[in-house]
């Protein structure tokens, strides 16, 4: 029988919750934040960024996004850059720099999260990500304006 819909957010939030303590234990030996982190792993892939794919990842509202990467740019581990695709955009990278504070941070957290393998076999890790994956799927989209109305396209 599937758990009431109240359980399943208490188990997601108190498993958020733990994760993101454990990962952040592990930062502030590096003085870095958990939504540090989040800008820096996003811009690890090279391609650059716009601030709302930024605010997006790090789960920022944009004024404390564009602090935190006055913070990241004023460390020398973040530059901005207008897009050439649309100049009206910035676009913010990773310095040398940047790529490797985030190549040590990313190093250390996943050999304290590599401690938590045992708990999970392969295919419960990745029968793990899959539900996760189809849960914020579905989700997607589901915010309601109000207690009787539903999302676009969601079939009662």
């Amino acid at each position: 029988m599937a758990r009431r819909p109240e359980e399943v957010l208490h188990l997601l939030t108190l498993a958020e919750r733990l994760a993101v303590r454990r990962v952040q234990s592990v930062l502030d030996e590096f003085d870095c934040s958990i939504e540090a982190w989040r800008v820096l792993d996003l811009l690890s892939d090279g391609q650059g960024h716009n601030m709302t794919a930024l605010a997006d990842h790090a789960f920022l509202p944009a004024p404390s996004l564009t602090k935190l990467i006055d913070q990241l740019v004023d460390q020398n581990l973040v530059f901005r850059r207008v897009d050439p695709a649309d100049r009206r955009r910035i676009l913010a990278h990773l310095t040398p720099r940047g790529m490797a504070r985030w190549q040590l941070l990313i190093r250390e957290v996943r050999a304290d999260w590599a401690e938590l393998e045992p708990l999970l076999t392969d295919d419960d890790g990745e029968r793990l990500d899959t539900l996760l994956d189809r849960l914020a799927a579905s989700l997607v989209g589901e915010v309601t304006t109000g207690r009787g109305e539903r999302a676009v396209g969601r079939a009662r």
